[in-house]
């Protein structure tokens, strides 16, 4: 079993996600009511609990994550103390549970979303998580800038909620860097986006670590590109150049290269089948010339995070 291995709620929280062969995993759109959805969840969260896996990860963004990971620990009050849980604030789910939608998710990093958010987070979680982010920091935000915000966030970490920030984008490092050192900075987590096709925020994650950070990565399969598909073949050119660089499937060339990262502490699973999730628990790894071996495969991370960009909510 891999223990830094976390449960990921992004795909099992809302019928819509940007992830490859979403139909295959969960079947046609029609089968994803708010009912069956949180079977599966629930049904996930029994998996991941058995097979040993204590770190959950959720957001105010993912649907109804948060409510069915509370609604679950609520049938399983014993399990509460053995769980790291985190979520995250700053984007509000607007879909409605639909697919064919323009707009998700809207993002807001104001004062007064987080104090709209984090009553909600407290509602459905049944209480407070142990990590709490603001979802998605971009050079654009302001929350790092918003005196009174930071305030607020200071005096949440003061009542032992561990405050911390999520990264997207190609300046994921420059972010991190710049919350790392703010004048007594309320931020000690952070979850980035870091796989072998996306590495660029390594050294800013390992500083933050140096300094006691928590680091959860995420996207580790990058939304499917790092992938198989029903028959076992690479779903992508960049799936079938890993699994060739490491003779490994992608999956656990990919997740394989994430756990050989000293500075990772949690890597998410975003699993939605018990056999992902088994298949992931499986992984170890990469050896120093599998990694080595796979240095070429990093893309300019302007690229990478365009190429996500134009992946389609499935």
């Amino acid at each position: 079993m891999t223990p830094r291995l976390g449960l990921g709620l992004a795909a099992l929280g809302r019928p819509a996600y940007i992830a490859l062969d979403r139909d295959r995993d969960l079947g046609p759109f029609s089968s994803r009511s708010v009912d069956e959805m949180r079977a599966r969840a629930h049904a996930m969260l029994d998996a991941a609990w058995a097979r040993g896996v204590r770190y959950v990860d959720a957001a105010r963004s993912y649907g109804l994550a948060e409510q069915f990971l509370g609604e679950w620990l609520a049938q399983h009050p014993p399990h509460r103390g053995e769980l790291t849980i985190g979520s995250k604030w700053g984007y509000r789910y607007v879909a409605d549970w639909q697919r064919d939608v323009d707009v998700h998710e809207v993002k807001d990093h104001s004062l007064g979303h987080f104090e709209t958010q984090w009553p909600e987070t407290l509602a459905a979680l049944g209480g407070a998580p142990d990590i709490y982010l603001i979802h998605s920091v971009t050079p654009d935000s302001p929350a790092l800038g918003d005196a009174a915000l930071l305030d607020r966030l200071r005096a949440l970490a003061a009542n032992g909620v561990r405050v911390g920030i999520s990264t997207s984008g190609p300046r994921q490092g420059d972010v991190l860097d710049a919350a790392r050192t703010l004048e007594d900075t309320p931020f000690s987590a952070v979850q980035a986006t870091v796989n072998v096709l996306e590495p660029s925020v390594a050294l800013a994650l390992q500083r933050a670590h140096d300094e006691g950070w928590i680091v959860v990565a995420k996207e580790v399969f990058a939304n499917g590109r790092l992938a198989s598909t029903p028959t076992g073949e690479p779903s992508t050119p960049w799936g079938t150049a890993l699994a060739q660089a490491t003779s490994l499937t992608p999956e656990a060339a990919a997740l394989g290269w994430v756990l050989a990262q000293p500075y990772i502490d949690v890597a998410l699973s975003g699993a939605v089948t018990e056999q992902q999730l088994e298949a992931n628990l499986a992984a170890v790894a990469l050896t120093p010339d599998q990694l080595e071996a796979t240095h070429p495969l990093a893309v300019d991370p302007a690229d990478y995070w365009a190429a996500r960009s134009a992946l389609t909510w499935g």
